[in-house]
């Protein structure tokens, strides 16, 4: 392998757009829809229209600082860079747990998809094969996985737009019992107050996450500075509106739907919209979904340690090469697809955890990097330039912030432990290249002649 020839520009702006897409999975709506459809009292359309606040806010500071910084890297590289090493050390620490872990989550969720529908293949059969299929798809380059991308979420958009086209047919047809289209009711209800609603939005806002992955590719975008921005804020808008639309339909057309199970919450409703025949469609797309998701997430993990390995945080002869003939960091695929294996141990909620927490902190820093970089260092103060670098961030921080205190305290307690870890790897990893300076010090030529010794 080459570890001189660097990752090649060739990515476009559509391109760009389904991966992340493909990485946020919009499929991931119907995933946690029980979940959600309580914490948030039903209001699930007031939770999604909060939560893309929130994520608006980080997206902006994200698309401000690939301007600065066009490389891969991400959170990692803008605190380091526009706030202090260690600060982007942490950052990158914690951020390797959204990105490592988010694999895991598509291949366990996969397994058990498919364990579901053919019961005699046990699920660790197929978190085996998605690892393996996964790594192939990743090796051979980034174009086909954008194409594998961008095939997934144009059918996933194909069987949401279905799905709401049926539910806004039978709210005009009256078969639902709702009176209009337009109503006020998704929004605001007498029985659900603003904090239960932020709740909501609280755990919501997972929906969101994967537009930030993009910028891992910046390396392999073309004209990166001003493609990613307009991909970044594409990604979030497009799967707003489609999380707002499908949360208002569904509330318009059944105010009273209940379910007794948060997992198959999603799958009572569509058969309740579509029957068998709309739900069997649902469990294949959702299928494709989680394996086009695994695809997106390996290429942005991937891409990932790659700028870990420049930055030496991690071992660079190893994270840094690059296939001369494939162009892609094929040490780091094979390297996740390894830790891709823990899925056949590891539980999906604890994953869930490692990557919220990881994302929510990284999120964070990301809004303070560019008051840091543009308000501090740059000194971009006029009125205009105090509203785009101090307030909007400022809020965006603020808000993302407040987030990451309402997780649970055992995923502040297993985010904490991680950083932990992290400081023990940079104490250790820095007493050893001081080890390693001090015994390449030369020996003065004065003390051979001398007889005296000399203490390295």
């Amino acid at each position: 392998m080459n570890q001189t020839n660097g990752l090649q520009k060739t990515l476009k702006l559509h391109q760009v757009v389904f991966m992340g897409l493909a990485w946020m999975t919009p499929m991931i709506y119907f995933t946690v829809y029980g979940v959600a459809h309580e914490a948030a009292g039903g209001l699930m359309a007031a939770a999604y229209v909060t939560a893309f606040i929130a994520i608006f806010f980080t997206a902006y500071s994200y698309s401000r600082m690939v301007k600065a910084y066009p490389i891969a890297g991400s959170a990692y590289t803008y605190t380091k860079k526009a706030v202090h090493p260690l600060a982007g050390y942490l950052v990158g620490w914690a951020l390797l747990m959204d990105y490592i872990f988010s694999p895991i989550i598509a291949i366990l969720t996969f397994g058990i998809f498919m364990n579901t529908e053919f019961p005699a293949v046990p699920v660790f059969v197929w978190i085996i094969f998605m690892n393996i299929i996964l790594a192939i798809v990743n090796i051979v380059g980034i174009k086909s996985a954008a194409r594998v991308s961008g095939m997934s979420v144009l059918i996933q958009i194909a069987f949401i737009l279905l799905f709401c086209i049926l539910v806004a047919k039978d709210i005009i047809a009256g078969d639902t019992g709702a009176g209009s289209l337009f109503s006020l009711a998704p929004f605001f209800h007498e029985n659900v107050t603003f904090s239960t609603v932020f709740s909501g939005a609280a755990l919501i806002c997972f929906c969101f996450l994967g537009f930030d992955a993009v910028t891992t590719m910046a390396e392999e975008t073309i004209d990166a500075k001003k493609t990613i921005p307009k991909a970044i804020f594409l990604i979030v808008i497009i799967a707003a509106v489609m999380y707002v639309a499908i949360s208002y339909l569904t509330q318009v057309a059944y105010p009273d739907f209940t379910f007794a199970n948060h997992d198959n919450a999603a799958y009572s409703l569509v058969q309740l919209v579509g029957g068998n025949l709309l739900s069997t469609i649902f469990i294949i797309v959702l299928i494709v979904a989680t394996f086009t998701q695994g695809v997106s997430s390996v290429t942005s993990v991937s891409r990932f340690l790659y700028a870990l390995g420049r930055e030496s945080v991690l071992p660079g002869k190893f994270f840094t090469s690059i296939h001369p003939k494939y162009k892609t960091p094929v040490s780091n695929i094979l390297f996740v697809a390894v830790i891709s294996l823990s899925a056949v141990f590891i539980n999906l909620d604890t994953a869930v955890l490692f990557v919220s927490f990881g994302a929510l902190t990284a999120f964070t820093f990301v809004n303070i990097s560019v008051i840091s970089h543009y308000y501090v260092k740059l000194k971009r103060r006029s009125v205009k330039e105090t509203f785009l670098y101090l307030v909007f961030p400022l809020a965006g921080a603020g808000f993302i912030g407040w987030l990451l205190t309402l997780l649970d305290k055992k995923t502040l307690l297993i985010g904490c432990a991680w950083v932990a870890v992290g400081f023990v790897y940079l104490f250790l990893k820095s007493r050893w290249g001081e080890a390693k300076e001090r015994k390449n010090v030369p020996v003065p030529v004065e003390s051979l002649h001398s007889g005296k010794n000399y203490v390295r």
